[in-house]
């Protein structure tokens, strides 16, 4: 209702390591591995996909992209914090004219005595406006590549950095608690050093994120697709219509019969077992995140008209779900992004 993200949820997920899952312990992880990051997400995502995408994007968007291609001075400084869960941090890809076309980026960051200075415009970017937040991972052309093309890098940019601005909060449809901001950067300047991976692979490398990012929320909508199947199973079995339960009428029982689960599960397993043992997982990846999305929302609708009128009132988590889970379709790649990348390995894109 408030429209804010409850930092105290944030600090007992840090507690209970969950932000640390996927990453060895001599960093101040867990220990663990992607495939355990999705079962927590997936938990989560059963009750409150706001949540379920806060530890998504702390860890896949956030903390990731510097155990990956930070140096060991970046590791050190940042990730003790982000795998405790005391700080977050954003990931900005998308700008009004570059989302799924995110070769259209149009952020600039050139070098001026020793320092990045950094013009932006960038949208719809996870927890970056939070009380938390240590710091904003921003996409920019930092030059031109060999063959005349945009040379993309990766820099890193505190929070607190002068000429960087965080945006109102939107006013979305769904995950209502999670923190979302617009962010502008007007000759922003933060040094050399800040550079996150090699030059010139800002663009590859975001990619790969990404790509870890898909099993992530195919693991959430998983969990929001069981969650609607929970509700919609216990309200059929106690609302009563024409003297019986509502789960007596086979219309009703059809409708929770094809309710996607297993097969989303299956989806986000096979990919994050893949990314674990070090296989290749990109198409994998797409193919969770279109099934498990599909799911959720399916579900979501479904689960809504076995509601009937209750269903449209804000005080039942069916409701919730629905407006969530559109963005499952949307966010971290289209739908039709994952559908491409799938046609292409089929060799007809």
């Amino acid at each position: 209702r408030t429209k804010t993200l409850p930092l105290d949820v944030v600090a007992q997920m840090g507690e209970l390591g969950l932000f640390g899952l996927p990453f060895p312990e001599e960093v101040g992880g867990q220990g663990g591995d992607y495939f355990a990051l999705g079962l927590a997400i997936e938990a989560i995502a059963r009750v409150d996909q706001s949540i379920a995408i806060t530890l998504e994007a702390g860890v896949s968007l956030g903390a990731m992209p510097v155990f990956r291609f930070g140096t060991d001075a970046q590791r050190a400084e940042l990730l003790p914090d982000l795998l405790a869960g005391k700080a977050l941090a954003g990931f900005c890809l998308t700008e009004p004219e570059a989302g799924s076309d995110a070769g259209a980026t149009r952020t600039t960051a050139l070098l001026d005595g020793g320092e990045w200075v950094i013009n932006a415009s960038k949208q719809f970017i996870t927890t970056s406006g939070t009380k938390i937040t240590r710091f904003v991972t921003v996409t920019a052309v930092t030059g031109t590549t060999a063959s005349g093309g945009k040379e993309v890098s990766t820099i890193i940019v505190p929070n607190v950095t002068p000429g960087f601005t965080v945006g109102p909060g939107y006013d979305k449809v769904g995950w209502h608690a999670s923190d979302t901001h617009p962010l502008s950067f007007e000759d922003a300047r933060v040094p050399e050093g800040n550079l996150l991976g090699e030059r010139g692979r800002g663009f590859a490398n975001f990619l790969h994120i990404l790509d870890e990012g898909r099993i992530a929320i195919a693991a959430l909508a998983t969990g929001a697709a069981e969650g609607c199947l929970e509700s919609a199973l216990e309200y059929a079995g106690t609302r009563s219509v024409f003297g019986e339960p509502l789960s007596t009428r086979q219309s009703i029982q059809f409708m929770l019969a094809r309710m996607r689960i297993h097969s989303a599960r299956l989806a986000w397993h096979h990919a994050a077992r893949l990314r674990d043992a070090g296989q290749p997982f990109k198409v994998e990846a797409a193919m969770a995140k279109l099934t498990a999305s599909d799911a959720a929302m399916d579900n979501a609708r479904d689960a809504t008209q076995i509601f009937g009128g209750n269903g449209f009132m804000n005080e039942y988590s069916v409701a919730r779900h629905y407006r969530d889970s559109k963005i499952l379709e949307i966010g971290e790649g289209t739908n039709e992004v994952q559908l491409l990348v799938i046609a292409r390995s089929l060799g007809v894109a």
